[in-house]
Parts: C-alpha cells; sequence; structure tokens
C-alpha cells in the first residue's frame, strides 16, 4: 500500500487491508488534522480493498466529520463501488461522481 499527496488529496495504491490498515489511519488522520475543506481520497490505484480498509476509510470519514472537513472519495474501483452499495455505505460516504455499479 501506498498513500501519496497532501492535506488536500491522497491517492491509495495498493491494498488496503489488514496489513496496511495502521499506516493508512495515521496518514488519514495526519492529512485531516492539518488541513481544511474537502479531503479527497483518489483510489484509481487500489488494487485491493478488505473489511479493515473499509473499517480505515470509515474512520477517516469520522474524524473529517470531527475536524469539520468531509471526506470525497474519487475513481472509486468497480469492485469497491459493488461493496459501498451492498454495506449501504454509498448512501453516508460523500462519492465524487456517484456509484455507478450494480448492487450484487
Amino acid at each position: 500500500m501506498h498513500i501519496r499527496g497532501d492535506h488536500a488529496e491522497l491517492t491509495v495504491g495498493g491494498s488496503l487491508d489488514v496489513r496496511s490498515a495502521a499506516d493508512a489511519r495515521t496518514v488519514l488522520h495526519s492529512a485531516l488534522d492539518e488541513g481544511a475543506g474537502d479531503l479527497v481520497l483518489d483510489l484509481s490505484d487500489l488494487a485491493a480493498l478488505d473489511a479493515t480498509g473499509l473499517g480505515v476509510i470509515m474512520g477517516a470519514h469520522r474524524q473529517a466529520g470531527r475536524c469539520g472537513r468531509r471526506l470525497v472519495l474519487r475513481n472509486v474501483p468497480p469492485q469497491m463501488q459493488r461493496l459501498l452499495v451492498a454495506t449501504r455505505l454509498h448512501r453516508i460516504l460523500a462519492i465524487e461522481g456517484g456509484i455507478r455499479a450494480t448492487p450484487l
């Protein structure tokens, strides 16, 4: 997993899973604490996501609210779109362009 960017936009690549969750959580929360306005999370390079990785994204969403910010997902891969629909998290998370995947 790699995350690059600043406090306004981050690009996540590789796998966001149980092995990378702690590092990802630290980077996301730091970016949220240091910036202002929306934090855009570009997921175009994301290869895999598990339940722990989804938990990291939800935790960042809650942290953003506490900081008076909003977490916005951009370029959500189709498999993650299906997961967000199946878990109904697409109703909670801000997703640029909306969801284009059909439900499972």
